[in-house]
């Protein structure tokens, strides 16, 4: 009565310690949740509102179907996405292979051999005998998980997946983004083209009027020369604006997976850079940081090397396991009948007392994690960066264009006054011409600018996340914060109190 109590103790003991988790408890760096970080943008756009986020499908907002058709064949034939696709397959299947660890491994045998035998009597050999024996076994075993190096493993392999999946947003962000950009070069340029084909005809037919005027004797040689002059300038303009269009043409083909030959006819007919029907919705900076797939990235990342450390301070201590195996034997020929055979009992492996090994790992793990922290720190800086930059860009873009198309409008009354005024005979050519100049530089000024807002306002999508956020992510489920310059002594001292 008196030993059951001593013989189940270890297993007593075992069920009070199976509970433990080695190494510290990961929590998402907290400094952040600062207004600096948290609050609206200092950035601000005559195109752009806090009041929503930016939706899923932002480019949507252009209300263009040939943009929409473009966006999914680039996403079907992107090749980085593919292989991104295929990382976060090989990532998902390791989690699955940590998750293993929790069952027992078995291992089962079964097989007949046929055989002969000779016996030796006095030093010399007797009768062979030739029969058929079976043999089969069985075993299995399970690890204790007494200081959590399976949960560590499940956990780091968990996150190392979130990670992978926010890389892999991160991909289609830039894929969706470098394809509406390129659309919108693409249209603008052919707007750009445009304007150049129709200074060409101004300056075309300025020149038909000097040239009669000087047959007539009312224009002077010099005036005809500097009417020359506008057109060949004007038709310089053209050729480069052509190849820059292709150029974005190509892009756009080579974006949906088409050879050149084969671009888009959609994109090839655009001749006006697409416009946004409503302004674009940026939300906040806390919005931003849960958005972002690189901070999604960095914060993952974060979270399996955390994890990993635990999982190295668990090889400080012994590994159990718990195992059994049966046997079977049985001859044809036996007389005894078939053999049984059966073994249940604990495992022990530890690498005591020479334990300099795992410690060198543990240090080198919490190494990582700090690297992990400063990176994560880092990545959220830039977050907010980019996205004040962008905003700032196409304030000043929108600023500028609204003034160009102000001088465009002034340009082009003044011409057409200039113009019916050298026609009547009251002004020189020269003021006719300084007039048709300003305003062909302020038409291309003009176009220059809407392909500089169109660039710019891909660059705002683009640096907001473009709202590809993954919902299986515990990043975006729950209630975590960000840090912002958080003080890496106190980061580093605290993964050190919990893994002691």
């Amino acid at each position: 009565m008196t030993r059951k109590p001593i013989r189940f103790a270890p297993l007593l003991v075992a069920g009070l310690l199976a509970g433990c988790m080695s190494g510290p408890n990961y929590r998402p760096p907290a400094s952040a949740t600062v207004p600096p970080a948290t609050g609206p943008f200092v950035s601000q756009a005559s195109g752009v509102t806090p009041a929503a986020e930016p939706p899923a499908d932002w480019w949507r907002l252009y209300d263009d179907p040939a943009l929409d058709t473009l966006i999914e064949a680039a996403l079907a034939a992107n090749t980085d996405l593919r292989a991104a696709d295929a990382n976060l397959r090989r990532a998902r299947a390791l989690l699955s292979e940590a998750r293993a660890g929790r069952y027992p491994s078995t291992t089962t045998s079964d097989g007949a051999t046929w055989g002969r035998g000779q016996t030796s009597q006095g030093g010399s050999f007797g009768s062979s005998d030739e029969q058929w024996t079976e043999q089969a076994g069985f075993a299995a075993a399970w690890e204790v998980d007494l200081f959590g190096r399976v949960g560590r493993a499940i956990e780091a392999a968990r996150a190392d997946t979130a990670a992978v999946a926010a890389a892999r947003d991160a991909i289609r962000v830039t894929v969706v983004a470098e394809t509406t950009r390129t659309w919108s070069q693409a249209c603008a340029l052919g707007e750009s083209l445009a304007v150049a084909r129709s200074s060409l005809l101004l300056t075309q037919d300025s020149y038909r009027v000097v040239e009669a005027q000087q047959r007539a004797g009312s224009a002077s040689t010099l005036d005809l020369e500097r009417a020359g002059t506008a057109v060949a300038q004007a038709r310089a303009a053209i050729a480069p604006t052509e190849a820059q269009r292709r150029a974005a043409l190509f892009e756009l083909a080579a974006l949906i997976g088409r050879t050149p030959s084969e671009v888009p006819a959609a994109a090839s007919g655009c001749t006006r850079a697409p416009e946004l029907r409503r302004p674009i919705p940026i939300g906040d900076g806390a919005a931003l940081l849960r958005r972002r797939p690189d901070v999604r990235r960095a914060e993952r990342t974060l979270g399996a090397d955390t994890a990993r450390i635990g999982l190295a301070i668990a090889d400080l201590y012994p590994r159990i396991s718990l195992g059994g195996a049966a046997n079977y034997l049985h001859s044809a020929k036996g007389n005894d009948g078939p053999a049984l055979s059966f073994s249940l009992g604990p495992l022990i492996s530890w690498s005591f007392p020479n334990i300099a090994v795992a410690r060198s790992r543990v240090r080198q793990a919490r190494a990582t994690a700090e690297v992990d922290l400063a990176g994560f720190d880092g990545v959220v800086l830039t977050a907010l960066k980019e996205t004040e930059q962008a905003l700032s860009t196409y304030a000043a873009a929108l600023d500028e264009r609204s003034a160009l198309a102000e001088a465009r409008d002034r340009a082009e009354r003044a011409f057409r006054l200039a113009d019916l005024r050298y026609r009547a005979g009251s002004i020189s050519y020269l003021d006719q011409i300084v007039a048709q100049t300003s305003l062909t530089d302020a038409s291309a000024k003009l176009a220059d600018a809407n392909l500089r807002v169109a660039s710019d306002r891909v660059d705002v999508f683009k640096a907001l996340g473009g709202g590809w956020e993954d919902p299986d992510v515990p990043l975006t489920r729950s209630k975590t914060s960000y840090s912002l310059g958080a003080p890496l002594g106190k980061a580093t001292r605290h993964l050190n109190r919990s893994a002691q």
